[in-house]
């Protein structure tokens, strides 16, 4: 009998991410750069020292610069120290912006007002910080007529001014004409 209440480490999000942080035993290096919990440096002392000072406070030898030389390590609550840690990988995930790229599809013989709705969305996306493809689609016996779509292109781009830079000169792929847009920094 199978019991699917079992959870497994590899597909548990919170074990895709190993914490490598030594702590006590773990750290094999026989001096350390010790941090007292205080926070004041004590120095460089051997890792026997380092462990009897933190078994003295009842808290944990954490290795918080392995690549140092000695490693750097602190003494504090071991739990608290990875519970700050989340928190810090949460909030900088909160701060971090993620580019989209929107699409606008359009069509060779667009009406004046309805290009005017089109331009307004791409300068909203522009502005919220997404990335725009504007995408031209030729049906039938427009095919014939790439210049048309290009000088629709084109005057687009100059409706846009400085407000966007163009990452990708209109160019046919099949039967539409492709543009990217990205937003301006500046």
């Amino acid at each position: 009998m199978v019991n699917f209440n079992t959870t497994n480490s590899s597909t548990n999000p919170a074990n895709t991410e190993r914490d490598t942080t030594r702590v006590n035993q773990q750290i094999n290096s026989s001096t350390v750069r010790l941090i007292d919990a205080e926070g004041e440096m004590v120095g460089v002392v051997p890792l026997k020292v380092a462990l009897a000072k933190a078994m003295e406070a009842g808290l944990d030898l954490i290795e918080v610069s392995p690549n140092a030389s000695p490693p750097v390590c602190k003494i504090l609550d071991y739990g608290k120290y990875k519970y700050e840690a989340q928190k810090r990988r949460n909030e900088a995930k909160k701060k971090q912006k993620v580019i989209e790229i929107k699409e606008i599809k359009i069509r060779p013989g667009i009406d004046d007002h309805d290009y005017d709705v089109k331009l307004k969305s791409i300068v909203r996306f522009l502005d919220e910080g997404d990335k725009v493809r504007v995408t031209l689609r030729f049906r039938g016996r427009e095919m014939m007529h790439h210049d048309l779509g290009m000088q629709l292109l084109e005057r687009m781009r100059t409706d846009l001014g400085d407000k966007a830079k163009i990452e990708q000169s209109p160019r046919l792929e099949g039967r539409q004409m492709v543009m990217a847009l990205a937003p301006n920094k500046s």
